[in-house]
């Protein structure tokens, strides 16, 4: 049976990972914000190319720093997870409606998806109890 001290080190390290696995897409992301705040000519042209006005670029930055921000913010991640999931899930839809490649456009979303909620269960003890990996063990 382990002791409190082993279960408190398991779930420090847990926790560490956790916060190492959230900053990838964090960083990520914070670099898609701000480089749509600033309205980059690349940016401009590849929403252009996905068919959406130039003109939305900074609101959807905006969005999108909103969004990443209560990611990071302990009290709000899960929130935040959710709303950077439905974030993601638009530029999947951006991206099939537009016919890119499967594997390096529609799903890379998928994939940050993936990191930002593996990321948040491993830091997120409430999350850990709404959606056990195993079952709970009989005493």
């Amino acid at each position: 049976m382990p002791s409190d001290t082993q279960t408190e080190r398991a779930s420090k390290k847990r926790v560490w990972a956790g916060r190492i696995l959230s900053g990838l897409p964090v960083l990520f992301l914070l670099f898609d914000a701000i480089i749509k705040l600033i309205k980059i000519r690349p940016v401009v042209e590849a929403f252009t190319n996905l068919g959406y006005p130039p003109d939305l670029v900074v609101p959807i930055g905006i969005l999108l720093l909103v969004c990443v921000a209560l990611y990071v913010i302990p009290q709000t991640s899960v929130l935040g997870a959710i709303l950077l999931t439905g974030y993601l899930g638009g530029a999947v839809a951006t991206h099939a409606r537009v016919g890119d490649p499967l594997i390096s456009h529609v799903l890379f979303p998928t994939y940050v998806a993936a990191v930002i909620w593996g990321g948040l269960f491993l830091r997120e003890d409430r999350l850990r109890a709404l959606l056990p990996l195993r079952s709970p063990r009989v005493t």
